[in-house]
């Protein structure tokens, strides 16, 4: 599984590169919506809507929605950065009452667990990830900074996993990911600070303060978007949203922090910009 997981990382690592360095903007644009629709698709799975019809029907309503967001936030062919902001204020509020919900599991279930709040939940959160998205890909050399805070995410991960494997012993999150361990929480942060004099040396112009503000948040929300996958999944009685990425899991395996980190990216990046 380790090898899987290992080849499986590279290739996506790769891919994402191409995409951001190579692939012109329609397109790029495609790929992002493509890979919300995939993560509703698994998401619908998760949640146990089990007819073909329900699902299409599920997609479709992303999509409405996400027409719906391209219109508002593109009308002039000039990306709306202040409408795109307020959207994910929204869903940062949301993340905290999620916040909430996973320091009071199992209990609080009955607050989320309903059939229509976990297809409301999808919809707001798969929706407000392409906004962030987009919205930092139409940032002034936006796709580098996309690649950025994919890498928050991907080192917040990577150091849990690695410190957690190697020195885990006191659990996170016992009832809801019994893998998860203080240990591997403070690896991650660990790696975000190399991240930070990584940036700082190769671009001095950047203040430390600026980078801490910008990376540190983004970092510590990512890991709240995986401990809520991880406790839907619990719930469900379900190992993994799907099985496209081997040794992974489903796209919304690898999309959990995402979903929590890039709102928080966007209003960070707008509110302090230390670029």
């Amino acid at each position: 599984m380790l090898k899987e997981r290992i080849i499986t990382s590279v290739i996506l690592a790769v891919a994402l590169i191409f995409a951001l360095l190579l692939v012109p903007p329609a397109i790029f644009s495609s790929l992002i919506t493509l890979v919300v629709l995939v993560a509703a698709w698994e998401w619908a799975n998760l949640i146990k809507i089990t007819s073909m019809s329900g699902r299409v029907s599920y997609l479709i309503s992303l999509i409405i929605l996400l027409g719906g967001a391209h219109l508002m936030l593109d009308v002039y062919g000039d990306f709306d950065q202040q409408l795109s902001y307020q959207l994910c204020l929204f869903t940062l509020a949301l993340w905290g009452v999620i916040f909430l919900w996973i320091q009071g599991y199992p209990s609080s279930s009955i607050l989320w667990a309903s059939r229509p709040v976990l297809i409301m939940l999808g919809l707001i959160l798969l929706l407000s990830t392409w906004v962030s998205l987009a919205a930092i890909v139409s940032f002034t050399d936006g796709r580098w900074l996309l690649l950025l805070a994919i890498v928050v995410v991907v080192l917040a991960d990577l150091g849990g996993y690695v410190a957690g494997r190697l020195f885990g012993r006191h659990k996170l999150a016992p009832v809801i990911s019994p893998g998860k361990t203080w240990e591997g929480f403070l690896g991650g942060l660990f790696l975000q600070l190399v991240l930070i004099l990584a940036l700082k040396l190769f671009i001095p112009s950047l203040t430390l303060v600026n980078l801490v503000v910008l990376i540190i948040p983004v970092a510590l929300i990512s890991v709240i978007g995986d401990l809520f996958e991880s406790m839907l999944k619990r719930y469900q009685g379900v190992k993994d949203s799907g099985t496209l990425l081997p040794g992974h899991g489903g796209v919304l395996d690898r999309l959990d922090g995402v979903m929590a980190a890039m709102p928080m990216f966007w209003v960070i990046l707008l509110q302090s910009n230390p670029f």
